[in-house]
Formats: C-alpha cells, sequence, structure tokens
C-alpha cells in the first residue's frame, strides 16, 4: 500500500465527515429562522453550534490530506494538473462557505439573525453544488 493511497482514503473520508455536517448545518439554520418558539429557538442554537464544531476538524484534516497528496506528487505535477488549480478555487469557496457559516452562527446566538428560512433553503444548495463540479474536475480532469 502506497503512501500517495493512504492520503487519498483519509482525504476522502475526512471530506465525507466534513460534508455530512455541512449539508446539514443550513437546514438547522432554516428550521432555527422559521421557528417562533424560544424552546425550539435554543435547542437550534445549541444544536448548530455542537454540529460546526464538530465538524471543523474534518475540515481542517481534508486539508491537511489534501496538501499532503499535492506534495506527494510533486511539483512538476501540480504545475501541469490544470484541473486541479479549478478544483482548488472552488476548495476555497467552500472554505470561505464553512467560516461564513461561524458568522451566522454568532448572527443566531445573538439573535441578530435577519434572514429568512427561504435564504437558508438556496444557501444549503451551494455546497452541493460546489461539489459536484468538484468531484467531476477530480475525476475527468477535464484539462
Amino acid at each position: 500500500m502506497t503512501t500517495i493511497l493512504v492520503f487519498k482514503a483519509l482525504h476522502v473520508f475526512f471530506m465525507v465527515a466534513w460534508f455530512a455536517g455541512i449539508f446539514y448545518l443550513p437546514r438547522i439554520f432554516v428550521y432555527h429562522a422559521a421557528t417562533q418558539s424560544p424552546d425550539c429557538d435554543a435547542e437550534f442554537k445549541i444544536m448548530a453550534r455542537r454540529l460546526l464544531y464538530f465538524v471543523t476538524p474534518f475540515a481542517l484534516l481534508t486539508l491537511v490530506f489534501g496538501l499532503l497528496l499535492i506534495y506527494s506528487y510533486g511539483a512538476a505535477w501540480f504545475k501541469v494538473s490544470h484541473w486541479l488549480h479549478y478544483k482548488l478555487a472552488l476548495v476555497t469557496l467552500l472554505y470561505g462557505y464553512h467560516i461564513y457559516c461561524f458568522k451566522l452562527l454568532a448572527d443566531f446566538k445573538h439573535n441578530r439573525n435577519t434572514r429568512s428560512a427561504k435564504f437558508y433553503r438556496i444557501f444549503n444548495e451551494v455546497p452541493v453544488l460546489i461539489l459536484l463540479a468538484i468531484i467531476l474536475l477530480a475525476y475527468l480532469k477535464p484539462m
């Protein structure tokens, strides 16, 4: 078993774990934005905080193993892998999305949310579309 295969497996594992949370967190935001109940409001605050803090290490480990893969393949490979440059641009957007979720979490925590449940439904689709593009780039390597 080569080191690169171990890095790939761990990269994919942590990415899947990260995305399980990133797909579910905005759904919590949807329900939180729609609730009028103080009890539900308090529960959604706890759920969202726990989930975001739970999946953040997975996001970091996804990055670590992705960078280890790039390092393992080498600079010459990286230079000619144009598909990877596009993938990394999309991955950067995903990390921005993840960081923005902390801002949204803080808005809910301090009762400053001004966004509707509809906004969060649309917001929930963003990582799905980006992930689809990333997977197509990684498997098809079109450039």
